[in-house]
């Protein structure tokens, strides 16, 4: 008797396992654009700190990242249980943010281009009238601050995709979300930052060995690629955000699934495969920078008679 409750109880582990893994991997997907922004915001907030403390800093942003999600995950959670019904209203309301972010990037990048803010950032770093120490404060705190918005979307888009699961899976989906994606943001960010130190000290390489050269010329590579990586995480980012932004616009309102399937049937008729998945995704994204464009417009209208009020 206690041997077959001992197996039913591992079958029971192993079950809630499997179920944890399988929404996990589908949340982390749904995801995607947030961690694509996340990495590049928070790559982008570390400029002009001095580089023996960019770790330091990556560090104290990652602890507070933790802190966030030790409130987000029970919030979640208590959603889930008191008010399910608000799952779909909060998965809308964080696909519109997500459009919204993702469009006035573009519209900032269009008609606020601002050429000289990079150099100024770090001049201010460099100058002796900044205290360094409030300086560096002041980049932890907004970028904890940053976290914080960008965990919670990434905790209603995990809830919305296990909430048809039970409360054991639930709390097993989101508490692995929130370890593996902080844990792997932060450390990517930590390589991120540093890459351009590691190139430089591989291109400083002494030697006439082939291995010597080799490193050098890995060294020049790695300092030559680290902007352009910083600018396609960027620009990465953005395209996922309308991607999934308008994915769940497309997926949680009626009339707009019903455009989806239009637009895709219009091209392809009933066949499905490879072809009907793209033209999903850039029904997708078509749907991301409308919402975007309007949410935007809504919000510098309001903003404007505010100011003026």
């Amino acid at each position: 008797m206690a041997g077959s409750s001992l197996l039913a109880l591992l079958d029971d582990i192993t079950t809630l396992l499997d179920d944890v893994a399988a929404i996990s991997k589908v949340a982390a997907k749904k995801t995607a654009s947030v961690l694509g922004d996340d990495l590049a915001v928070n790559a982008q907030q570390l400029t002009g700190i001095s580089a023996d403390r960019e770790l330091a800093v990556v560090w104290a942003v990652a602890k507070g990242s933790f802190k966030n999600k030790l409130i987000l995950v029970p919030s979640a959670l208590l959603i889930s249980a008191i008010v399910p019904w608000l799952i779909i209203p909060l998965l809308v309301c964080g696909g519109l943010f997500l459009c919204f972010e993702g469009f006035e990037k573009i519209w900032h990048f269009f008609f606020h281009k601002d050429d000289h803010q990079h150099e100024a950032l770090i001049d201010a770093a460099n100058s002796d009238e900044v205290d360094l120490v409030e300086y560096e404060q002041d980049k932890i705190k907004g970028a904890i601050r940053t976290d914080l918005i960008l965990s919670a979307e990434i905790m209603v888009i995990t809830l919305g995709a296990a909430s048809a699961a039970n409360l054991a899976t639930q709390v097993g989906v989101l508490s692995l979300v929130a370890i593996v994606i902080t844990v792997g943001v932060y450390g990517l960010v930590a390589g991120i930052v540093k890459l351009d130190d590691a190139g430089l000290y591989l291109s400083r390489s002494a030697g006439e060995s082939m291995w010597a050269g080799f490193k050098r010329r890995l060294g020049f590579g790695l300092v030559t690629l680290a902007p352009y990586l910083m600018r396609f995480l960027s620009v990465f980012g953005t395209l996922a955000m309308f991607m999934v932004g308008g994915g769940i616009l497309s997926h949680d309102i009626g009339f707009i699934h019903h455009l989806s399937e239009v637009f895709v049937g219009f091209f392809v008729g009933e066949n499905s495969g490879f072809v009907a998945s793209v033209l999903s995704i850039l029904f997708d994204m078509l749907i991301g920078m409308v919402a975007g464009a309007v949410v935007l417009m809504i919000v510098t209208v309001f903003g404007s008679l505010w100011s003026k009020k």
